[in-house]
């Protein structure tokens, strides 16, 4: 633990201004401004804790891990596993063995769609997705029912952003054979009530997927509480590296699953008759894997332990909702959804104004935001518009920031002759 993560732990709730001295990005200056970073849900700041711990893997100990009887094939491994059971602790999974390392969410799903629900589905048989999903939640079941002549059924949303446990019920029927859905909206900020949807879907037999992309950083996840099938989340939304993410599925399914891709560390062992699969998770982790990334992903969940994702769910909420009531005094600016928990991002768009104008005048006061449509065209297309401005938060985000945000958007109006 860092002295600044000392100093929040002591002092009860979080302090950001402590907490961005762990982040060095953070003390830099954008076209002479100081950075004023909002783009969290594209991919967040990585603290010193993360930085160092990768570069301490490739300083001392880096090798390939699994079966080196050298020493730092063993210390390797040992870091590499380590890191899986931190993730265990982070969901509360019940084994280490339900943890897949993957490269992100993206990927975990594709996983899912393959080695999962295609071997059990038929033609005519129904797969359940929210208006409010990724494109990573839509195009990979779009593919699986294109080769197996399934059907993509979508549970709609209310102008609030928001779908209630009955819309989900009223989507699935005797031919649903599985659920998807995101946690938190990365556009609307919406917190799904996934618990009870969970309940739902499962008292009908039918298995659930859960996005936690964009929750992972913002609350605390206990799968076992939630009771889902599969929860798949990235490392870099939780503060850790890119290219390294986490499939959790209960053990029981895992072991019911053929392979995702084929080659070393998958196999227990291999002839040309035929070949036998390791259990799970290596059987799901071919090739070699991302070392340090992973390694890096444990210190990041490390970090977020230790400062408390109770704490971090409290402040953020807080936040949050003082930037969308902020920005939402802003003239002519019209939020994107109006959702009664929000988590994380709050978009918009503005009269005249396209959302890449207003990204761009923003980025001139060193202001980061994503502009366009987030990878969620169905999205886009439910509310109307080509693309969203989204500003979104994360722990080391303060109020003066979220000031320095609303009179940036003033001065986007006053360039468009729209505020005085």
């Amino acid at each position: 633990m860092s002295a600044v993560q000392e100093s929040v732990v002591a002092g009860g709730g979080l302090n950001p201004e402590l907490l961005r001295r762990d982040f060095p990005v953070l003390e830099r200056e954008v076209h002479g401004s100081p950075l004023v970073y909002l783009d969290n849900a594209a991919s967040t700041q990585k603290p010193q804790a993360v930085i160092d711990a990768e570069l301490d893997c490739y300083r001392r100990y880096y090798a390939n891990v699994h079966r080196g009887v050298h020493t730092l094939s063993q210390e390797s491994t040992a870091a590499f596993e380590g890191a899986r059971g931190r993730v265990r602790r982070f969901l509360n999974a019940p084994s280490e063995q339900e943890i897949v390392f993957v490269r992100g969410t993206t990927e975990a799903i594709n996983l899912v769609a393959h080695s999962f629900v295609e071997p059990r589905v038929k033609p005519g048989d129904e797969i359940v997705v929210t208006h409010m999903e990724h494109h990573s939640n839509i195009v990979p079941w779009q593919l699986l029912c294109e080769r197996t002549g399934a059907v993509l059924r979508v549970v709609p949303i209310s102008d609030a952003g928001e779908f209630e446990v009955a819309d989900v019920e009223a989507a699935l029927t005797a031919r649903t054979r599985f659920l998807s859905l995101v946690h938190v909206s990365n556009v609307l900020g919406t917190v799904n009530p996934v618990r009870e949807i969970v309940a739902a879907a499962k008292s009908r037999g039918v298995p659930v997927l859960v996005d936690g992309a964009q929750a992972t950083p913002h609350m605390p996840v206990d799968v076992q509480e939630l009771d889902v099938d599969f929860y798949a989340f990235s490392g870099h939304k939780i503060y850790g590296p890119t290219g390294i993410g986490v499939l959790y599925g209960r053990y029981d399914l895992l072991a019911e699953m053929v392979p995702y891709q084929g080659g070393g560390d998958m196999i227990r062992t291999v002839s040309f008759a035929g070949t036998e699969y390791a259990d799970p998770p290596a059987r799901f982790e071919a090739g070699t894997p991302n070392i340090a990334g992973a390694i890096g992903l444990g210190a990041a969940v490390d970090y977020l332990l230790a400062i408390g994702l109770e704490r971090i769910a409290a402040y953020e909420a807080e936040l949050v909702a003082y930037a969308a009531e902020a920005m939402a005094e802003v003239p002519g600016i019209r939020l994107i959804g109006t959702p009664r928990r929000r988590a994380g991002a709050v978009s918009f768009v503005m009269p005249e104004a396209h959302p890449h104008d207003i990204a761009t005048i923003l980025d001139q006061q060193g202001i980061a935001i994503r502009a366009g449509h987030h990878c969620t065209e169905p999205l886009m297309e439910r509310y109307g518009v080509p693309a969203t401005a989204r500003a979104s938060f994360g722990l080391y985000n303060t109020r003066d920031e979220v000031d320095a945000l609303v009179a940036g958007l003033h001065k986007v109006n006053r360039l468009f002759g729209l505020d005085t």
